[in-house]
């Protein structure tokens, strides 16, 4: 099977974080990719390194070349590159394990020509999410154009590692690093590339993690002032040459004097990366807590149940971060829209096996976003006995037996309704559906990981017994 995905990572002296850098790549949930290290003349033993994920992993390709630059090793392995698409990473970086399932299924769903996610930015042990579209979805070249002219200056437009591109589109305009330039030439192959799109999807999911201190250009070795100013000036007419194609010579005259901003905010030093964020967090808090080692291994109903619970709660988790939720919000959810009418903390608790109090707090979180509604019991009597009037009206009683006994029946069922409905019944609103087409989509991923490795008459079968299965626990619960 050809690779849909060519992962890029340039080498050098790197042997400190490599591992890292790769395990994370080789460990995602999407498998079908290439892993294209270019080793750019490492003297630390990071070649070695290289060499022995290419012998571990057939996804492994692994380059070896004289010393060039960043630039000069992502070009080469843009040549060589045989994914449909292209995911770029830096050696002292990682990936989130969903970061390429979520890439892909991004691109194929909306068919844009360039996805970009949010990320996590790491200082020492802490880390901060890192965003900028504040609404997930598609836009056109001059809708991501009018964002990235709000904050020109962000380090979410200008890097390479938060982003999905197509290879077809690179090959086609022959688009490559400017190998003569050692600072902006990120955002410049951005600029090139987003010519050449028509939508971009937003993914506000963070998928990457990002080290890296970027060094002064001023300071840096090699650099002088007069190629400071001429590389500054580069970028700068690329950013004018862009918002002139986007725009158009009449609208971007209008806009032409904000456009300025880029220039002033870069004229210092350069991309300099976001400080952390406010809100920042202890590394290794930002997802659920690790599964138990000998869990995962072990035997066992207890532990069976475990596992489910934290395969689950894992994808659920991309949920949560994408929405903006705490997991116990999203599970919440989830019971809620499962077609039981639920009544009351008691049995919401009950259903999702959260403390009251931890449901308590999430429905006060969802009802402040409009999410949900708790009806009291009053109105919902008031609600039922209006209907209950309406049909009266619409039709004559009837005085068969049979109706008899089914109306007597439906009255018994209502006293009981009320009855349980004294706490409030606890309906979803609107608002959640968002959600809840990301919660389907967690379930299909959920059960993509279980069915992995099975033919689909096998994973028909297997979907017969569970549903036999099932039944049995339902005959058994019913008494």
């Amino acid at each position: 099977m050809e690779p849909l995905v060519s992962v890029i990572v340039p080498v050098y002296n790197a042997q400190a974080t490599l591992e890292r850098c790769v395990d994370s790549v080789l460990a995602q949930e999407y498998t079908n990719l290439e892993l294209l290290l270019v080793d750019d003349g490492s003297t630390d033993g990071s070649a070695a390194l290289c060499d022995q994920y290419g012998a571990r992993d057939k996804r492994v390709r692994v380059i070896h070349k004289e010393n060039g630059g960043v630039s000069h090793s992502r070009n080469l392995a843009l040549e060589l590159a045989a994914g449909e698409y292209v995911q770029f990473l830096d050696s002292d970086d990682w990936l989130t394990m969903d970061a390429t399932r979520q890439f892909v299924r991004s691109a194929q769903t909306s068919g844009c020509d360039m996805v970009i996610a949010d990320f996590y930015r790491v200082v020492g042990e802490k880390l901060s999410h890192k965003g900028d579209i504040e609404k997930e979805g598609l836009l056109t070249r001059q809708e991501f154009a009018n964002f990235m002219m709000e904050d020109p200056a962000d380090f979410y437009y200008g890097v390479l590692w938060n982003k999905l591109y197509r290879r077809g589109i690179i090959a086609k305009h022959g688009l490559r690093m400017d190998e003569d330039i050692s600072w902006c030439e990120d955002f410049i192959f951005n600029l090139e590339y987003i010519r050449h799109c028509h939508t971009i999807y937003a993914l506000q999911v963070p998928v990457y993690y990002y080290v890296k201190t970027k060094g002064s250009l001023v300071n840096s070795q090699g650099a002088n002032i007069n190629n400071t100013i001429r590389m500054k000036l580069n970028v700068f007419e690329y950013y004018h040459k862009f918002y002139r194609e986007v725009y158009g010579e009449e609208s971007y005259e209008d806009i032409r004097l904000q456009l300025y901003r880029f220039f002033v905010t870069y004229a210092k030093d350069g991309f300099v990366p976001p400080a952390p964020l406010s809100g920042s967090r202890k590394l290794g808090q930002e997802r659920q807590s690790v599964p138990i080692p000998e869990a995962v291994e072990g035997d066992g109903i207890a532990l069976e149940y475990y596992r489910y619970r934290k395969l689950w709660g894992r994808y659920c988790e991309t949920v949560a971060i994408k929405n903006d939720m705490s997991l116990q919000e999203v599970e919440v959810l989830l019971y809620l829209n499962q077609g039981v009418s639920v009544r009351g903390l008691r049995e919401l608790s009950d259903l999702s096996g959260l403390t009251k109090r931890a449901v308590g707090t999430a429905l006060q979180k969802l009802e402040k976003r409009e999410m949900v509604r708790r009806l009291p019991w009053r109105e919902e009597q008031e609600k039922q006995e209006k209907i209950t009037k309406q049909e009266k009206t619409a039709k004559k009683e009837r005085t068969t037996k049979q109706e008899k006994a089914a109306k007597r029946e439906q009255e018994k069922a209502a006293r009981q309704n009320r009855t349980a409905g004294r706490k409030g019944l606890i309906k979803v609103l609107p608002a959640a559906s968002p959600v809840f087409r990301d919660l389907e989509l967690a379930r299909e991923d959920f059960l993509e990981a279980q069915y992995k490795g099975l033919q689909e008459v096998e994973k028909a079968h297997l979907r017969e017994l569970l549903g036999k299965v099932s039944e049995n626990v339902k005959h058994v619960l019913r008494g």
